[in-house]
């Protein structure tokens, strides 16, 4: 102390910039070059792991699995290499993988048989419907993994929107929140774990939560997409799931989130918290990091950042070219949700990236 103080303050001026006092004592947060060279600690691999600031490891991932009938039968996804839709005994055998691998949680997606479809996706509510077949039998063969059941009807609905509909096209707001309330109880009956609905209905969180509250599934958890916005980058999802691409009109503009909008999200997530939410989502990932960084900010909660369909294909995609290093382009983007501050990632590269680990 007495050194720093006998400093000449042309010094301390010019070549130690002072950030701050505290009871006449200097406190240097930064110095300037050739004091300061940033690069001694990126001379060699022990070093940079030394001061990394983002780690990564298995518990941080949440494995999004296709859900098909039949038994001991995978089918590609063309849109997305590498993924398959997999009967139930198939993902009995993914959660014993991902429990190997470290991996907590699996989030489950039907593809539903269009003859099973409908305008009012009742299919959805039927407590013997391919995802409750599925959580039964997962639940059974391995207790341990996390299992998170999305709650929209766009699986179930022939028209392939998230809600109901009226004759003129627009979906009802809370004609499907009945619905989704139902979905979710015979989802929690099943044995899930975490209920995630995604389907961007106002009020539907609360309406839920009072639900698992009212028979006895009041430890069942609320993961909400949140911060869902209506991005082009669905489109892989929506063809493993047989939700079709093209809707026409505004689409699902008019309950997904507009790109453009930022403040408005912050608003989604607050409501979501404060009507019972759980944990949080962002999605896409990857062009929202701003997003996942205001929320991380300003909620205190876990937050997740769901890399979707489309995100994934990009990087197969151009690793299949030759254009990009696959494994580095996996790991440089889900170590970007980290470092932005996701809690956790839903990613397809999920089993991937904990192999490698």
């Amino acid at each position: 102390v007495t050194s720093l103080l006998s400093w000449d303050c042309s010094v301390r001026r010019t070549v130690l910039p002072v950030t701050s006092w505290f009871m006449g004592y200097a406190f240097m947060t930064s110095s300037s070059f050739p004091l300061s060279r940033l690069r001694r600690l990126r001379q060699s691999a022990s070093l940079r792991d030394m001061v990394q600031e983002t780690r990564l490891s298995a518990s941080d991932l949440i494995w999004p699995v296709f859900v098909i009938d039949g038994v001991s039968r995978k089918e590609p996804v063309s849109s997305m290499p590498d993924v398959d839709r997999l009967t139930s005994d198939l993902v009995v055998d993914a959660a014993r993988k991902a429990c190997d691998l470290g991996i907590p949680a699996l989030a489950l997606f039907p593809k539903t048989d269009p003859g099973l479809k409908t305008s009012q996706g009742s299919e959805a509510t039927n407590p013997d419907n391919l995802i409750c077949q599925t959580v039964r039998q997962v639940k059974k063969a391995c207790p341990d993994i996390a299992l998170i059941c999305d709650v929209a009807l766009d699986p179930y609905t022939d028209h392939g929107h998230d809600g109901v509909i009226d004759p003129s096209g627009r979906i009802l707001n809370d004609e499907t929140v009945t619905i989704l309330t139902e979905q979710a109880r015979t989802l929690a009956d099943a044995g899930c774990d975490i209920i995630a609905p995604s389907d961007m209905m106002d009020g539907r969180i609360l309406a839920i939560r009072r639900m698992l509250e009212d028979t006895g599934h009041k430890d069942v958890a609320i993961m909400s997409y949140a911060a869902k916005y209506a991005s082009a980058f669905y489109g892989p999802f929506r063809d493993a799931v047989g939700a079709g691409r093209k809707l026409g009109g505004d689409a699902k503009k008019t309950y997904q989130m507009n790109p453009a909008n930022s403040d408005e999200a912050l608003r989604e997530i607050q409501m979501d918290i404060a009507e019972g939410a759980d944990m949080v989502m962002v999605k896409p990932g990857m062009p929202y990091l701003d997003i996942i960084r205001r929320a991380k900010d300003e909620a205190n909660i876990p937050l997740f950042a769901y890399q979707v369909s489309g995100e994934y294909a990009m990087i197969k995609a151009a690793a299949g070219n030759g254009w990009l290093d696959e494994e580095q382009a996996i790991f440089e983007a889900v170590i970007c949700f980290k470092r932005a501050g996701a809690d956790g990632v839903l990613s397809y590269f999920a089993p991937y990236i904990a192999e490698r680990l």
